[in-house]
Formats: C-alpha cells, sequence, structure tokens
C-alpha cells in the first residue's frame, strides 16, 4: 500500500495523497508566498501512518524533491537499525535466515512447556507470537491510530482549547466526548485528527 501525506498550510489543508502527488501542490503554494511576500502561513507536511511531520526539501524538481526523500528516508532507517544493533548483545556466529538471538527469562514451569511442544521452545515461541499477532490486530492498528492522532493534535492543536482533555478521551477510546471537545477547532484540523484516530469514522459534523 503506497503511503499517503497530508499537508497543511497554517489551519487549512492544502493537500492530501502519495508524496509525488503533494510535493508540487506545497512547492507552488511555497513559491507563492514568496512572491506575495506578505505574512504567510506555515507549511508542513505529515505522515497519514505516523501523524508526525516529515521534512521535505522544496528546492528543485518533483523527482528531485522525492529522491531526496528517500535518501534522508533511508538513512534515518539505517541509523536507527544501526542504534538498535549497537545497544544488542553479540552472540557466537551469525544469526540465520533474519532470526536474532535475544534472552528470554522465563520460570521453569515455563520452560518445561516449551520444551515439551513439537520443535521446541524457538519454534512454541514463534506460535504464539504469530497467534497473539493476529489476535490483537485490531487493538493494536486502534493504538497506532490514536497514537498518529495525538502526534498530529500536538503538532498543530496543542494550544487549542479542550486539547488536555481531548488526548485524555482520545486514549480513553471515549469517541463521543472526544468529538465534542474538538467541535470547536479549525474545520481542517478537526476532520484530519477524526480520520486518523477513527478511519472508519467519516467527517466529523459541528
Amino acid at each position: 500500500m503506497t503511503e499517503t501525506f497530508t499537508a497543511f498550510e497554517g489551519v487549512r489543508r492544502l493537500a492530501a495523497g502519495p508524496l509525488a502527488e503533494i510535493a508540487p501542490v506545497v512547492q507552488r503554494a511555497e513559491r507563492q508566498q514568496r512572491v506575495e511576500g506578505q505574512a504567510s502561513e506555515p507549511i508542513a507536511i505529515f505522515s497519514d501512518a505516523t501523524g508526525r511531520a516529515v521534512d521535505l526539501d522544496l528546492r528543485g524538481s518533483v523527482d528531485e524533491m522525492l529522491a531526496r526523500f528517500a535518501i534522508s528516508a533511508e538513512a534515518t532507517e539505517t541509523a536507527m537499525k544501526e542504534q538498535i544493533s549497537s545497544s544488542e548483545p553479540r552472540g557466537r556466529g551469525r544469526p540465520k535466515l533474519g532470526v536474532v538471538a535475544r534472552e528470554v527469562t522465563l520460570l521453569p514451569r515455563h520452560w518445561e512447556w516449551l520444551n515439551a511442544q513439537p520443535g521446541g521452545a524457538s519454534v512454541a515461541l514463534r506460535k504464539l507470537v504469530d497467534e497473539t499477532r493476529r489476535a490483537n490486530g485490531d487493538r493494536d492498528r486502534q493504538r497506532a491510530a490514536r497514537e498518529a492522532a495525538y502526534h498530529f493534535m500536538s503538532a498543530m492543536a496543542g494550544n487549542f482549547r479542550n486539547f488536555e482533555e481531548a488526548s485524555r478521551a482520545l486514549f480513553a477510546d471515549d469517541r463521543r466526548r472526544f468529538t465534542t471537545l474538538i467541535t470547536s477547532w479549525p474545520s481542517d484540523i478537526r476532520d484530519h485528527v477524526v480520520k486518523l484516530a477513527y478511519s472508519d469514522h467519516g467527517k466529523l459534523t459541528a
């Protein structure tokens, strides 16, 4: 699935969609602001997956912008992997097929049960993790959606009325109270928060 983004100019939604589609819109808006030479609203781009702002160097063509963004994202991902790797204890030999050895602390009765399972402890643990991921898939997606909405809210609505109360309602999964508390917010920001938090919710009416 193609990752999507939403751009805002001040409190107004400027564009939404894949980065390749919104980058030209953002670039034109930024150039128009320079031409007008007046006090302008800040332009920000947010990932719909995480709700976090992303940096996009607007110089040059769209292809050049996207290439720089891809390189930056790859460098960030590599740095994070290296940081995680350097903090992990090194074992003997090389991991096979992406398998990474980690320490697991269990009680004797847990090890006894795991070792008695077909394939041994490692196979049994992998099966348990996969089953739990499938069982908790909806819950995990809902938690990720709430976190994305909160990241966006913090950046764009942190000074708005009822922000703290709305944040508590969001994480309490009290949808009715949440939508009531943000009714007075600018419509584009309000609608986007709802979209991130409750993808099945449609637009909020004032």
